[in-house]
């Protein structure tokens, strides 16, 4: 079964599991003793911080190691916080962050701290300027990402640490830690071993010298004072190896699989109609794209390519547990139904990927086939209402297309939602299909007891196909 979810998490490379076995059998004890099984175990633990330290362009003593690359974040983030407290209490972060920074602000805003959210573009990058202007006296910590887990963007970040002036930055490298080169300019950084094929339950936090910290947990005499608890020193060696590894081959691979998600990019908009490639077509990352189908919920299409045999992610407005939209997929201004990101893993090959296309369009069409989207146009009324409350995304923008025919070229249709998906989706679905989206009004001004009513003017073609 091909799995194309590195991005999630990527399968253990081969180093990675030698060293874990290795190391089982000679970093087992406490590296905190003195006797020989703990000074055997000390020497692994140092071997892997000098490592890990040496590709992240850190010093060892930077180095601290973490229960996932969740915690690196929220201990990094709350930490340089609370050592920069005297500066203020204000954080600065982009809007598309991991939903770990994303949380840790709102724990920092309910305790009494402040924080902005810099907008992204509509391919999921930031404005160094603009994020450097959000910066103000009482700021102390900013956080921008390397690259965007759910479409791939690369970040400006060396741009925007050149701008920051003495405001520390922490970078989120989770994504591109061992893919690429490490971006300079960083204060903190945080990365996530099963990222690079290293194992579960590793992550690196990285405190530059003379950078303020204070760790949010009670004291500790582990990991430099900043991580409490039992190093886990053979997966940390693990993690270490195949951090190693990966970068060695990475110039290489990176080549191989850009060539791949090149042929996904092109390829997808013209076997599958009404689809949106999002994210920055240069600037991002070399194993991943993700890709819109309009009329489909991301999580139907996700379980049938499943059963086709392809394991795939999805940044669905719709999920089965939240229900609520993708935050980066909103924040870019994009459709956020639909939404499939292939994320490809070392050693992905063309017959694979060339499998996956052949699958692709058929699975859509019969996730689509029961719709009714090939109706041909059957009038010419200037106006039309679309009362979809009480139904959850992506039923209003399918209604929305399913009608659009219906209206005369320069009329209105209000689609009525209580679906705050909507929200995102309607405009962006006119975007993409070149009809005008002019707003909102209250669903009850079109005979709606509740909801909103989203508003889109036909265009003047209807020759375009939607």
């Amino acid at each position: 079964m091909p799995y194309f979810d590195a991005a999630s998490t990527a399968p253990p490379h081969p180093v990675a599991r030698q060293a874990l076995l290795a190391a089982l059998d000679e970093g087992w004890a406490d590296p905190a003793r003195l006797h020989r099984s703990a000074r055997q175990a000390r020497m692994l633990l140092d071997a892997a911080r000098e490592t890990v330290a040496e590709v992240l362009g850190a010093r060892a003593d930077e180095v601290s190691f973490t229960a996932s690359g969740t915690q690196a974040l929220q201990l990094g983030v709350l930490g340089a916080l609370r050592g920069h407290r005297r500066r203020g209490a204000h954080l600065v972060h982009s809007a598309v962050e991991h939903s770990a920074v994303l949380h840790t602000a709102e724990r920092w805003e309910a305790d009494g701290g402040s924080a902005t959210a810099v907008p992204v573009d509509r391919h999921g990058r930031v404005s160094a300027e603009e994020f450097a202007a959000a910066v103000r006296p009482d700021t102390a910590l900013a956080v921008l990402q390397s690259a965007n887990h759910e479409v791939g963007t690369l970040q400006p970040v060396a741009e925007t640490a050149a701008l920051l002036g003495d405001v520390p930055l922490l970078v989120d490298a989770a994504q591109s830690a061992g893919r690429l080169p490490v971006p300079g300019g960083w204060s903190l950084l945080a990365a996530s071993a099963h990222k690079w094929g290293g194992p579960a339950g590793v992550g690196v936090l990285a405190v530059r010298k003379g950078v303020r910290y204070s760790s949010p947990l009670p004291a500790d005499d582990r990991e430099g004072g900043r991580v409490p608890g039992f190093a886990n020193v053979p997966a940390i060696v693990a993690a270490a190896a195949s951090l190693r590894a990966v970068r060695a081959e990475a110039e290489a691979e990176n080549a191989r699989l850009r060539a791949l998600v090149d042929l996904i990019r092109r390829r997808v908009p013209e076997l599958v109609p009404a689809v949106e490639v999002v994210g920055h077509p240069e600037l991002r990352l070399p194993h991943l794209v993700t890709f819109s189908c309009l009329y489909v919920d991301g999580e139907v299409l996700l379980t049938e390519l499943d059963r086709a045999g392809f394991a795939v992610s999805s940044g669905s407005s719709c999920t089965s547990s939240t229900l609520t939209p993708s935050h980066v997929l909103a924040a870019m201004g994009v459709l956020t139904e639909g939404n499939l990101r292939i994320s490809l893993p070392a050693g992905t090959t063309r017959p694979e990927v060339d499998a996956f296309l052949d699958v692709l369009p058929r699975v859509v069409a019969e996730v689509r086939a029961p719709l009714g989207l090939d109706l041909p146009p059957t009038g010419g009324a200037d106006a039309l209402v679309l009362d979809t409350l009480g139904k959850r995304c992506p039923i209003p923008v399918i209604e929305l297309a399913r009608h659009v025919g219906e209206v005369a070229p320069g009329g209105r249709i209000a689609v009525l939602s209580d679906d705050e998906a909507a929200r995102h989706d309607i405009p962006a679905w006119c975007e993409m299909c070149g009809h005008t989206y002019t707003g909102e009004a209250p669903a009850t001004e079109y005979g709606g007891g509740h909801g909103t009513a989203y508003l889109v003017t036909v265009r003047s073609d209807q020759g375009r196909s939607d």
